[in-house]
């Protein structure tokens, strides 16, 4: 069944391709980006061109994910044009790289904004109609680097993943009894095809980024370049993008907790499937094994 489905952060990467994926499989997308008018115009016409060339309904729509009348009006927006909504897919987010004390502690804090409080932005607009409806679905596209290796200089950006996992994670529980499903989407690391390594934010204290030098000369590029001699020639962001269309299409209640996609395997998927393990077990000896499933 057709579904209408909004996604942040849809200008480019994962987000552009998932938005996409949505559309061709028949549902009504909303791709959530902030400067339609401005930085990110060509990617409003792109979409609109793929819209009419492929016969899908994918619509942009103006949010800025770090600014809650932004998002309340374009959730607004959209609940006013269409009616409801199924889903929404949290996929905003932005990475950084450089040593971890060279990030001021203002620059920390807007890492998290962009992975984490911009979650809770748009939580706070769309979960009323989930809630109201008794239905819904919550995609989470999280980060292998939670729980799998980290390489250094990713600090920032590792911390504020591993936070919104554990934001999903708590929601999932909390959202069951309203009959809403979540899934937490974990990508790897793709090194070509997403835009992540070239629009990473730097360090701001340029003083203590010099002091690591001295002893990781180089580390910053090694990291990228070390991480793509892992991934396979053949990755493909895009299977983030299909393997989201897939969950989406699949039953309430039948849609996996979590949904791994690690072409460079780095140990993430084990340590969570153990994780998750010891939650729903203790789900269970607590006496709220419901609250693993949606009502």
């Amino acid at each position: 069944m057709a579904k209408n489905i909004v996604v942040t952060g849809a200008s480019s990467g994962f987000g552009a391709l998932t938005v996409r994926a949505l559309a061709d499989a028949g549902h009504t997308v909303h791709a959530g980006m902030r400067e339609t008018t401005g930085r990110n115009a060509p990617a409003v016409t792109a979409l609109r061109e793929y819209a009419r060339e492929h016969g899908v309904d994918l619509r942009a729509v103006e949010m800025d994910v770090a600014d809650q009348a932004s998002v309340d009006a374009a959730i607004g927006h959209i609940v006013a044009e269409v009616g409801r909504l199924d889903v929404v897919v949290h996929n905003a987010g932005h990475m950084v790289l450089g040593p971890a004390e060279a990030f001021t502690p203002e620059q920390l804090a807007a890492v998290y904004d962009a992975n984490v409080l911009s979650t809770q932005r748009v939580n706070r607009a769309v979960l009323p109609h989930l809630r109201a409806q008794g239905d819904g679905l919550v995609v989470w596209v999280g980060s292998s680097s939670s729980r799998g290796g980290t390489p250094p200089y990713l600090g920032p950006y590792f911390a504020a993943k591993a936070a919104e996992d554990a934001l999903a994670v708590s929601y999932a529980a909390e959202l069951a009894r309203f009959g809403i499903d979540t899934t937490i989407v974990v990508p790897g690391a793709f090194t070509r095809g997403t835009n992540h390594f070239a629009h990473a934010g730097r360090a701001g204290s340029a003083d203590i980024v010099a002091a690591y030098d001295e002893r990781y000369a180089g580390l910053t590029d090694q990291v990228a370049e070390r991480l793509a001699r892992l991934v396979p020639a053949d990755a493909d962001p895009a299977e983030v993008a299909r393997r989201i269309a897939r969950v989406v299409d699949l039953p309430k209640g039948e849609r996996p907790f979590r949904v791994h996609v690690d072409p460079a395997h780095d140990g993430a998927e084990e340590v969570f499937d153990h994780g998750d393990r010891i939650r729903a077990d203790f789900y269970r000896r607590i006496g709220l094994e419901d609250l693993l499933r949606p009502a």
